[in-house]
């Protein structure tokens, strides 16, 4: 076994996964939430949910995805948890009481979900206390997830101070965007001065699918043109080529782009100019807007892709036009990075819209018959799971549904970093 210990942490909770690399098996995942002394919803406790799986049918020759296979038990418990380090310990007793063992096989290394970079970090980094520094400064940048970010790092290597810790950085895959891609055209000076310029984020899950699909068709990614959409309640598309990211549709944060589940993403900035002066909205009133109450949420009344298609099928003009905007931006992203890159081999759908929702996918690429696109309807309605192709045979290029694994890549990369 070579086991690796993922952490995504945020504010008030963080997500762990335990994955064997000898196979790529998820071992064991968990949730501790409501960390504080004010997140809990009455009690005041916080929650901590532990699951262990069960070895799937093959693992023994290491014909395994990653994807968690058989549950085997999970385990809720209620107590106080009143920080990030105290919410480490649960996990480890959590670990100690339902298995895997961690003292028998302690974690060879410990990757952690850093969401930005900046322009400092384009791989995963062995941490250090100057890379903690760096995390810390670049909050600048990503106020509401850095710091989080940070906080799991800090309680981690306390629990586990004999091991390498990694961190995997959101934005890293996007830094071999050229200045004409990442470039705003605003006064340079001011740009400079205040680092804004185009980052992108959910680079661990493009490369990932991006190199999940070369695999899945037997060719090297230095190959493929790709273009991979990420589609969850955040959605993002990225253009890239050979295995390196091109173009991508988020920015300098993750609001710009596609219209996602509650966020607006592209609008003319001359409408928050208008906000504020005629409706008198502040910063944080314009802020709150277009990240909480806009994109699906904002035009149909949720945010959830299924509510809307049920409100359709009652033939709601309010959702019928929230999902004619939400496919109109996503053909748009397609067709540019057509443009940009030349034309397309294969296109991808990823993450719990992209694997999930036939129509989003079929609406997407409905228009796009003129650069070789050409949907299997029959492929694409298939109930079934895992990497597929839903284009036809006759379709000059390949369109996948892909499911992302962003842990297992965490680890991949950890694990890389950590044997150097």
């Amino acid at each position: 076994m070579i086991p690796v210990l993922v952490i995504n942490s945020g504010s008030s909770s963080f997500k762990y996964q335990l994955l064997d690399m000898a196979t790529e098996r998820t071992l064991a995942s968990g949730l501790v939430e409501r960390i504080g002394p004010s997140t809990g919803s009455g009690t005041g406790l916080g929650v901590a949910r532990h699951t262990v799986y069960a070895a799937p049918v093959g693992s023994a020759t290491g014909e395994v995805t990653g994807m968690p296979a058989f549950l085997d038990a999970t385990r809720t418990r209620e107590l106080p948890i009143p920080d990030h380090t105290a919410g480490f310990a649960v996990m480890l007793e959590a670990f100690a009481s339902d298995g895997p063992s961690l003292s028998d096989q302690p974690p060879v290394a410990v990757g952690h979900r850093v969401v930005h970079g900046g322009a400092r970090f384009f791989e995963p980094t062995l941490i250090t206390p100057l890379v903690e520094i760096n995390i810390d400064e670049l909050s600048l940048l990503a106020p509401l997830h850095n710091p989080a970010n940070l906080a799991g790092i800090v309680a981690a290597r306390r629990a586990f101070p004999d091991v390498p810790h990694v961190a995997v950085f959101d934005t890293a895959f996007h830094q071999t965007l050229a200045p004409a891609a990442y470039t705003y055209a605003i006064d340079a000076e001011v740009a400079a001065s205040h680092r804004i310029r185009r980052y992108g984020f959910h680079g661990t899950s493009h490369k990932f699918v991006s190199e999940a699909a070369a695999a899945f068709l037997g060719r090297p990614v230095e190959d493929l043109r790709q273009i991979v959409f990420h589609l969850g309640n955040g959605a993002s598309v990225t253009a890239i080529d050979g295995g390196r990211s091109v173009d991508t549709s988020m920015g300098f944060t993750p609001l710009e782009g596609l219209v996602m589940g509650t966020r607006s993403g592209d609008i003319d900035p001359a409408v928050l100019f208008q906000l504020s002066r005629r409706a008198g909205m502040s910063v944080d009133d314009l802020d709150d807007l277009l990240n909480k109450r806009s994109g699906l949420l904002g035009l149909a009344g949720s945010n959830d892709l299924r509510d809307i298609r049920a409100a359709i099928e009652r033939g709601e003009e309010r959702a019928i036009l929230a999902f004619e905007v939400y496919v109109h931006r996503l053909r748009g992203y397609a067709g540019a990075y057509l443009a940009q890159l030349g034309g397309a081999d294969v296109i991808s759908f990823t993450a719990g819209v992209g694997e999930n929702a036939p129509h989003v996918r079929a609406g997407a690429l409905e228009t796009l018959g003129f650069a070789g696109v050409e949907i299997d309807h029959e492929r694409n309605e298939s109930p079934d799971r895992g990497i597929r192709v839903i284009s036809t045979d006759a379709s000059r290029v390949t369109v996948l549904v892909v499911p992302t694994d962003e842990e297992l890549e965490i680890a991949r990369q950890t694990l890389s970093v950590s044997r150097a």
